[in-house]
């Protein structure tokens, strides 16, 4: 386990969030996106917003900053505001990673509070498991809407990116 298999990891993390919003989401109407759903977060937009959310919460964290509100997805109605902010939040976690070495994957970033005991390597895992669930979500909740969809699998990253 190193640093570089983490911002590879990443990689594929940022590609199929940005996969999945040029692909399947901009296309969608607004009734599409908004349409209420009663499975995990709810519509595409509160989806996609509670996924910006808890990337932007888990790397506050690391970077030792204060924890932000969660997001509310009605503050979002605007496809090219949660886009900005999106690409806001990819970019801090890309300068976070970039920064991230191997000696750093087994310290505990938390001084307190429930996850005071994880070990970065862990948080690392979980949040880009965390996404890989919500796009699992959506993906299903598009093919609902009508959307054709491909797989998301990682190892179809690698074949692209050794």
């Amino acid at each position: 386990m190193n640093a570089d298999a983490f911002r590879h990891f990443y990689g594929y993390h940022f590609a199929e969030n940005r996969l999945t919003w040029d692909s399947y989401i901009t296309p969608l109407t607004h009734e599409q996106f908004t349409q209420p759903a009663a499975y995990s977060q709810g519509s595409v937009r509160d989806q996609i917003v509670h996924l910006i959310s808890a990337d932007n919460t888990w790397f506050s964290g690391l970077r030792g900053l204060e924890i932000p509100e969660p997001l509310n997805p009605a503050d979002f109605e605007d496809r090219d505001a949660i886009r900005a902010y999106w690409d806001t939040v990819e970019k801090t976690m890309r300068d976070y990673l970039a920064e991230l070495r191997d000696d750093m994957l087994f310290t505990k970033p938390f001084a307190e509070g429930e996850d005071q005991d994880l070990i970065l390597w862990q948080v690392l895992l979980h949040v880009g498991n965390h996404g890989t669930d919500h796009r699992a979500q959506l993906l299903r909740q598009l093919n609902d809407l009508g959307v054709k969809t491909v797989s998301q699998d990682y190892i179809f990253y690698v074949y692209d990116h050794a």
